[in-house]
């Protein structure tokens, strides 16, 4: 049986270039601790790109903002199957930056939740806006 809860290399957003175009032009979403921005592109690689960006002002240590990417990316893998179909349905492609904006290491069944409220929201938006 294949297993397609990866996150794979394709997925992961890496172009300076995008994560620019991202900051600048992006559409904003809030969901308790995270900030996101996302904003669809033409002929991308995958249905979707994400980046996870952690304060590295509000996190010295290198071990603390990894240990928070890490809760992240696992709950957006085991989280982004239904925002994937729906994009591959309506033919469309989107890049994300999720960043972590909570002062606190919180609890990964918080952060789980949060994914899943991020991942509703974007699927509802994706049916909302128009492609530009």
């Amino acid at each position: 049986m294949k297993n397609t809860n990866k996150f794979k290399k394709d997925e992961r957003l890496t172009s300076h270039n995008l994560i620019i175009k991202l900051v600048k032009k992006g559409k904003p979403l809030k969901v308790f601790p995270f900030y996101v921005k996302w904003l669809y592109v033409e002929d991308n690689i995958s249905p979707i790109q994400l980046a996870v960006s952690v304060s590295k002002k509000k996190y010295k240590k290198a071990v603390d903002r990894n240990k928070i990417k890490r809760k992240v990316k696992e709950a957006y893998r085991l989280l982004k199957k239904p925002l994937i179909e729906k994009l591959i349905d309506d033919n469309k492609n989107i890049i994300l930056i999720i960043s972590y904006i909570h002062k606190d290491i919180i609890e990964y069944n918080e952060i789980e939740k949060s994914i899943k409220k991020i991942i509703h929201d974007l699927i509802l938006k994706t049916t909302t806006y128009e492609k530009k």
